[in-house]
């Protein structure tokens, strides 16, 4: 009897001990030492609304930029397309390259029958007539161009002979400007035996014009003699000094002869 007495009473010793054991612990259960759960960093996203075609959308969160669909800050939607618009294109002026021949410049060869002629004596009255200026004048507005020294006769017919250019021709082209004027100058007589000898005699002066690379004519012109002279008296000494664009440039040389 008192042996069971005694079992009894360490069964409820056991019993209590445990029941103190486990009101001790914490609740929770393996999840950490009672520590409260670590809050999230992140941002909940925004709710979606629908749009008319039914399609989500997110609306952007309060704050941010809106640029439009696709389209990066600080650039407009042409910019993107590179599109754009550009600006008004200039138009090329200048040398529109060689014509007329090959004259070296942009304006084409004169013509005969754009250009008028004119003879001026350079010889004071009563002397012999040696010295002359031939002129022309571009009828057009547009600019032309003489090229080497025309082809000078001093009597009639492609047969007659041509007269010698005073030392090397300017083989610069000569631009005549519209309504502008070009020169050469002529001396047409050198013999100065006087008395009954009879020399050869013109009454016009032809001048036919040179292309520009030189191997093309461009017409003849016809230089009829001043007033008052019907004809003057022509040797093998002429000479002739080809275009220039002013009359002391044509006839400086013509006068030392």
């Amino acid at each position: 009897m008192r042996r069971g007495l005694r079992g009894a009473a360490l069964g409820a010793s056991v019993i209590a001990a445990l029941l103190a054991t486990t009101a001790c612990q914490p609740s929770g259960g393996d999840n950490g030492a009672g520590a409260p759960p670590a809050a999230s960093s992140s941002v909940a996203a925004p709710p979606a609304t629908e749009s008319p075609s039914g399609t989500p959308t997110t609306t952007a969160p309060s704050g941010s930029a809106s640029t439009g669909a696709g389209t990066p800050a600080g650039r407009t939607p042409s910019q993107d397309s590179g599109t754009g618009t550009s600006g008004p294109t200039g138009t090329e002026t200048g040398d529109s390259g060689e014509t007329g021949g090959g004259n070296g410049t942009k304006y084409p060869d004169c013509e005969a029958d754009g250009l008028t002629t004119e003879v001026e004596l350079q010889d004071p009255r009563g002397e012999t007539p040696r010295h002359f200026l031939l002129t022309v004048t571009n009828g057009s507005r547009t600019p032309c161009v003489l090229n080497d020294a025309p082809l000078v006769r001093l009597k009639a017919g492609n047969d007659a002979p041509i007269v010698e250019t005073l030392g090397e021709p300017d083989t610069e082209p000569v631009v005549v400007a519209g309504g502008g004027k070009a020169y050469a100058g002529l001396y047409v007589f050198g013999n100065d035996e006087g008395g009954e000898a009879e020399y050869d005699q013109s009454d016009r002066f032809t001048a036919t014009l040179v292309a520009g690379e030189g191997t093309e004519l461009s017409g003849t012109l016809v230089f009829d003699l001043p007033d008052g002279l019907d004809t003057v008296s022509v040797d093998d000494a002429a000479r002739l000094n080809g275009w220039a664009g002013t009359e002391g440039l044509a006839m400086r040389p013509i006068t030392q002869l």
